[in-house]
């Protein structure tokens, strides 16, 4: 991984509140936190939010902030963590909808594995973005105007995308590659 620092950025991890990959939230919550910024949880309830190992329940997390009562201008990146249900959930909330899209279009990194584009989608954030994602998502990305591809990691401008938890190294790398060089 690239030695970054991020002299205290805070960074929000925005989650619904269960369906949650876990290892697509403490992964890169440990790298943004190993490189010297500060993390925020972020979800569409207060309270604690359930994580899944895939189809089992496994940690719960507390919630920093509900997303409705955040500031999109008071985070330096966001991080749109996977797993099926999650995505799923965000996508219904409005509030959750517009704090994407404000995010995507202030130009500060963006960063969404796995399941996570779905709320790109409904956000219609990605029309003429090069993504990738789980597989099964390429035909609601191509609809929404994306061209998907099947790589480890994708970069087009501040959106950062992946596909599946074993990308994760290179994610991690390239949301702090892009947050390092941001200002």
């Amino acid at each position: 991984m690239t030695n970054t620092s991020l002299n205290g950025k805070t960074v929000a991890f925005l989650v619904a509140p269960e369906g949650i990959e876990q290892v697509e939230l403490t992964e890169p919550w440990a790298a943004v936190e190993k490189a010297g910024g500060t993390p925020r949880l972020l979800s569409t309830t207060s309270g604690k939010v359930q994580a899944f190992e895939h189809l089992d329940k496994a940690d719960t997390f507390a919630v920093d902030q509900e997303v409705g009562e955040a500031d999109p201008d008071t985070f330096a990146a966001l991080v749109l963590p996977g797993g099926v249900a999650n995505p799923d959930a965000l996508r219904l909330d409005e509030d959750a909808v517009a704090f994407v899209r404000t995010f995507v279009e202030s130009g500060k990194p963006v960063a969404a594995i796995c399941h996570a584009p779905w709320t790109l989608v409904e956000a219609d954030v990605v029309r003429g973005k090069r993504v990738t994602s789980w597989p099964s998502l390429q035909t609601d990305l191509r609809n929404a105007g994306a061209d998907w591809v099947d790589e480890e990691v994708v970069v087009d401008g501040n959106l950062v995308t992946s596909r599946k938890p074993d990308d994760l190294p290179a994610f991690n790398e390239k949301l702090l590659e892009l947050l390092d060089a941001a200002s």
